[in-house]
């Protein structure tokens, strides 16, 4: 599929979210009442053009350096301008002109709204797949997002490299995308409104994780997952049998990480002193982790925790000093049931 495609979807098409045809790029309802509180007070011109499929709002943002990938109008860029505190700071990037110009356009009434002297934000124009044509320094970003726009990106193993390139060391990629539960026919990946309805360009979930793990993102996590219902007879039609499920997931850029979860008996305890988080900690959807418990982990989890912005909420248990064998419970499967419902990848 060709950016102009895309573009024209996005820039033409596409006046508010009520255009709509399907729910792969709608939000699902059940977020944090801190967040919808951001939420509303972002401008109404830059909501009705939100087109995400999911949240991309980590814990412990204060003070971080955000890149957005596909940014769109800024609905995400501001949520996360004010999140990240006046110190902090966001650079939203997106290849539609349109787009932009109504991002830019609200800088200085969010500026206002969060209490900031001068913005805290800034967009770029440009193709994801191309970072490196951007004036962006490699290394200098805390945390990478991106929401329901990798499947629109005609390189998506290049995006997942300039992602790696521009990340801190201990810095992750958190970002919501759809995922189908086979490789996408040809015929259908070709379809323009499949593919500007974020179905058609949706990565099997399988080539995402050897795909990740190419570019140096070891041991992908999944966050949240849910199943796309289409909820349009006629779209629903042409993309079956196909089933497609929206998921977040987090990549850690760290060099440590091992292909598979082994046990050298370590475990961690949470302090409860992440903001919005005193009872427990998600690190993804099997490590919900309780305050003051004593937690037990595999090595990489040890390092997602110990070796990012993380480390000052936990207390570190043990060493790698022993190695007692593979995680138990390690093991990966698809999302995808043969029953339609969805289920977690498990890592350990």
């Amino acid at each position: 599929m060709k950016h102009e495609t895309v573009q024209n979807y996005y820039g033409e098409v596409l006046q508010s979210s009520d255009d709509l045809q399907t729910n792969a790029c709608c939000s699902p309802d059940d977020m944090p009442d801190y967040v919808k509180v951001v939420l509303s007070q972002i401008h109404d011109e830059v909501l009705t053009r939100y087109y995400g499929c999911g949240l991309i709002a980590p814990l412990a943002l204060e003070g971080m350096r955000i890149l957005d990938l596909g940014c769109g109008a800024g609905r995400d860029v501001y949520a996360l301008s004010a999140m990240v505190g006046e110190a902090g700071r966001v650079v939203g990037v997106d290849m539609t002109p349109a787009q932009l110009d109504v991002a830019r356009a609200h800088r200085g009434y969010h500026a206002e709204k969060f209490g900031y002297a001068v913005s805290n934000v800034e967009f770029h124009h440009g193709f994801i797949e191309q970072l490196d044509a951007l004036e962006l320094e490699p290394g200098s970003f805390d945390i990478i997002v991106s929401n329901c726009v990798i499947n629109l990106a005609t390189d998506k193993a290049a995006v997942l490299r300039g992602v790696h390139h521009l990340l801190k060391e201990g810095g992750e990629m958190y970002f919501s995308d759809v995922y189908a539960d086979r490789r996408v026919p040809k015929a259908m990946a070709e379809d323009e409104v499949l593919y500007g309805e974020c179905l058609s360009g949706a990565l099997y979930w399988n080539d995402f994780l050897s795909l990740s793990k190419a570019a140096g993102f070891g041991d992908p996590r999944q966050v949240t997952a849910r199943e796309l219902t289409i909820e349009n007879p006629v779209l629903e039609a042409r993309v079956a049998p196909l089933k497609f499920l929206s998921a977040t997931y987090r990549l850690f850029k760290l060099a440590e990480l091992e292909p598979a979860c082994e046990d050298y008996g370590q475990a961690v305890i949470y302090k409860g002193t992440v903001e919005h988080a005193p009872h427990h900690f998600v690190l993804d959807d099997h490590h919900v982790i309780e305050t003051g418990k004593v937690f037990p982990v595999c090595g990489n989890t040890w390092m997602m925790l110990k070796d990012t912005r993380f480390a000052p909420h936990f207390q570190f248990i043990g060493d790698f000093d022993t190695h007692y064998g593979i995680f138990e419970g390690c093991g990966g499967e698809s999302p995808f049931r043969e029953d339609g419902s969805d289920q977690t990848v498990p890592c350990c």
